[in-house]
């Protein structure tokens, strides 16, 4: 990053740094996005194509990279409340990690690393948390809020193999979004609903394994945390949420 950088970086910036890692994380989005893929997410392929993607690249496990991370979800926080409800200016944020700042094996391996990144985020977020989200994760209205918005995390690894869907590229990835646009393009509304539908036969025919039993839509009996992290096989899920409220914590 130069100088006069700052962390949130556009989609145009990363296609002009080839023979970094930060274009690495580009070629390996286009592989899957790119073209006439089949990836099941068409707001993502949408975003892709017409060069709407932000990046945040984060170089170490450590607290200047937690506070790299942090500023730079906040001017995306910023960006995003200026959102006009139209599509093409949705902007999705990829967050994407170096190799050095993580030492992961397994599926389980990373979202861990993942929580433990939302967690320190969690801790270092001045905003309030918003009155209308849910402060325990086993709430029907919690979702992951930062400098005062309720975001989506989903966190894609660079080992899930059956999941592909979850897996881009070799780089462990944040994709995030304001929660607000899900409920905008496929809440619980009927054409909500049949987006959703559509999403899942393409994950479906995309992946080679069926979608998780932990896809739902924002205020359902689903657990929406657990869909931050979907395993790479669909088994029962009895674990508790590792994210902690500030106010919760012993």
């Amino acid at each position: 990053m130069t100088p006069n950088q700052t962390p949130l970086i556009s989609q145009s910036q990363v296609s002009r740094d080839s023979g970094s890692w930060h274009y690495t994380v580009l070629r390996d989005l286009e592989q899957r996005l790119g073209g006439s893929s089949e990836f099941p997410c068409v707001f993502s392929k949408n975003a892709f194509r017409k060069q709407l993607l932000k990046f945040i690249f984060v170089e170490r496990n450590d607290s200047s990279g937690i506070q790299h991370l942090a500023s730079g979800l906040a001017e995306y926080v910023d960006v995003s409340r200026k959102w006009d409800h139209s599509l093409d200016t949705a902007y999705p944020l990829i967050v994407a990690f170096s190799h050095a700042s993580i030492h992961a094996k397994t599926v389980e391996d990373y979202h861990a690393y993942g929580w433990d990144v939302l967690q320190r985020l969690h801790e270092v977020d001045t905003a309030p948390w918003p009155d209308d989200v849910g402060e325990d994760p086993e709430s029907a209205t919690w979702s992951m809020c930062f400098n005062g918005m309720p975001l989506f995390c989903n966190m894609s690894t660079p080992v899930h193999q059956l999941r592909k869907s979850r897996n881009l590229g070799e780089h462990f990835v944040l994709v995030i979004n304001p929660r607000e646009r899900f409920d905008v393009f496929a809440g619980n509304t009927p054409e909500g609903r049949k987006m959703r539908l559509n999403i899942r036969a393409r994950i479906n025919r995309y992946d080679d394994i069926p979608h998780s039993p932990q896809l739902g839509f924002f205020g359902s009996s689903s657990s929406e945390w657990k869909q931050y992290g979907l395993g790479d096989q669909n088994t029962e899920r009895g674990e508790k949420c590792p994210f902690l409220m500030r106010s919760r914590r012993g």
